[in-house]
């Protein structure tokens, strides 16, 4: 079936994220959850604590700025033009460089971006400045958010 649909897809759903904000490129529905194409751009300080994904390997293709990249024990500074593949069971995080930094990410197979939706709001259109969250979330978004990730999306902290 995936043969026959169309190899233009549309997707453009965009979402506020951790003080940034993200456009769903290609959904997981439009590749019968193989994978998942998504455009982040997020601001320094906004990045995730070290983590282990128990289904999805994730690659991350920089557009704008610099992230440096933990994986397993290898450090990795990532600049525009390169790309970063996070294997599944490997423990990783990533830490922006720059003040922000813009990049796609490929999630395979897809399933996980549902954890971006889930956690972000839809807006009309991009905000003019970004800035991270000053200060780790209320108690109960955080007891949330910690039990969606582990319980529903299999990734537990390292």
């Amino acid at each position: 079936m995936l043969a026959e649909q169309s190899t233009v897809i549309a997707a453009q759903e965009l979402r506020a994220y951790q003080g940034g904000f993200f456009r769903v490129l290609v959904s997981p529905e439009q590749t019968d959850g193989n994978f998942a194409l998504v455009d982040f751009t997020l601001p320094k300080g906004s990045e995730p604590p070290r983590h282990v994904h128990g289904h999805e390997d994730e690659t991350f293709y920089l557009l704008e700025g610099s992230v440096e990249f933990e994986i397993g024990n290898a450090i990795v500074l990532g600049k525009v033009g390169q790309a970063v593949f996070a294997p599944r069971t490997v423990a990783h995080q990533f830490r922006i460089q720059s003040e922000q930094a813009r990049m796609l990410t490929l999630i395979t197979p897809g399933d996980f971006v549902n954890f971006f939706r889930e956690f972000s709001v839809s807006i009309d259109q991009e905000p003019i400045t970004i800035q991270a969250p000053q200060g780790p979330p209320p108690t109960d978004v955080l007891d949330r958010l910690v039990a969606r990730m582990t319980e529903r999306f299999g990734v537990r902290f390292a």
